[in-house]
């Protein structure tokens, strides 16, 4: 198959997207599929394309990428760019996606799994791997997803969002956690223990995005679970060795111990798994998928978040899930591309 793997972006988890599509591209070569490394919003900065020869010679935009532990300057990002231009599409990228059997997305934040991206792909005709739009918009908003989770009776903490605007005196729930609405990667998040940290936490969050989630804080073990076409796999457990799971302790290695599968008895482990796959179906996702979850002492489950396009670098967790159920690397993205073109039929 002809392959476009979509990475970069313009979203705070850039560095991330950028290691995901580049192992992800790897790997569907080593399957035997042509692909394409592109980076989304530069394109390919070259006045002749000749498509078909991308394809032949396996373009890569970007070689041994790292994600850094800061996050990325957008700004500077944006400036880099050849053609000055308000769009988020870089040069060429509509005509090479095109071109492909399918495109991998692996972007991660922002615009690339928000559903914006995903619809115009739909008006364009392009073929894509994970959930349609609709269902990324709605699991991007972390409060729109908490309401979905009410509504269809998926444990979650009590949570209230806040825009800019409104009086933040009214929230009296501590400690609690507050997060950017529809931020990934744990950017901009802290934990809160008392009134006066909270507006600090507040205004950092809203540094990053208008609208912010504070909900009840949970202390508990954290899980994590991914969903492939409607089944969850193994569970795993996540231990940070300091602090919590952040971005630096998400993206650094040795920074977190990560359990998989989960030491759980076999009642909780099939609890928990049922509950992804309801949390998954509740919101439309599609193809795969990835349901966060925290078990407290008494043995509630209560369901975090859902992320429509999960990381794929070396130290993400559903690529650790499947090695668990003996599916290895390569393998687990062609499944990827695999159960992605089901919707197509």
């Amino acid at each position: 198959m002809n392959i476009v793997v979509l990475a970069g972006g313009l979203s705070t988890e850039r560095d991330v997207s950028i290691t995901s599509g580049s192992m992800v591209a790897k790997a569907l070569r080593q399957k035997g599929h042509n692909v394409v490394l592109l980076d989304v919003f530069m394109g390919y900065e070259q006045d002749e394309c000749d498509v078909k020869a991308l394809f032949e010679n396996g373009y890569d935009f970007t070689k041994d990428s790292k994600v850094s532990e800061n996050v990325p300057d957008l700004e500077q990002v944006r400036n880099m760019r050849r053609v000055k231009s308000d769009s988020y599409f870089g040069e060429h990228v509509e005509e090479i996606c095109r071109f492909a059997d399918i495109v991998f997305l692996a972007l991660h934040g922002g615009d690339g799994e928000n559903g914006r991206l995903q619809a115009a792909l739909d008006l364009m005709g392009i073929k894509y791997t994970g959930s349609g739009y609709l269902a990324s918009a709605n699991a991007m908003n972390k409060g729109v997803t908490k309401s979905i989770f009410l509504d269809h009776k998926v444990g979650t903490p009590f949570g209230k969002c806040f825009r800019q605007k409104d009086n933040l005196d009214d929230f009296d729930i501590f400690p609690c956690v507050v997060k950017p609405c529809s931020g990934g990667s744990s950017v901009g998040v802290s934990i809160v223990e008392d009134k006066k940290d909270f507006v600090k936490a507040m205004d950092e969050a809203f540094k990053y995005e208008t609208e912010v989630l504070v909900e009840q804080y949970i202390k508990g073990r954290e899980f994590s679970v991914g969903v492939i076409d409607g089944k969850a796999l193994p569970i795993i457990e996540i231990i940070p060795k300091s602090g919590f799971y952040d971005y630096v302790n998400k993206y650094q290695s040795g920074r977190t111990l990560e359990i998989c599968p989960a030491e759980l008895d076999e009642e909780t482990t099939r609890r928990m798994q049922k509950e992804a796959e309801k949390a998954y179906d509740a919101l439309g996702l599609e193809a795969y998928g990835r349901i966060d979850f925290l078990l407290d002492k008494d043995g509630a489950l209560f369901a975090l978040e859902a992320n429509t396009l999960p990381g794929m670098t070396s130290a993400s967790l559903i690529p650790q899930e499947a090695r668990a159920n003996g599916i290895e690397y390569p393998d687990l993205c062609e499944m990827i591309v695999d159960v992605s073109m089901k919707k197509y039929l």
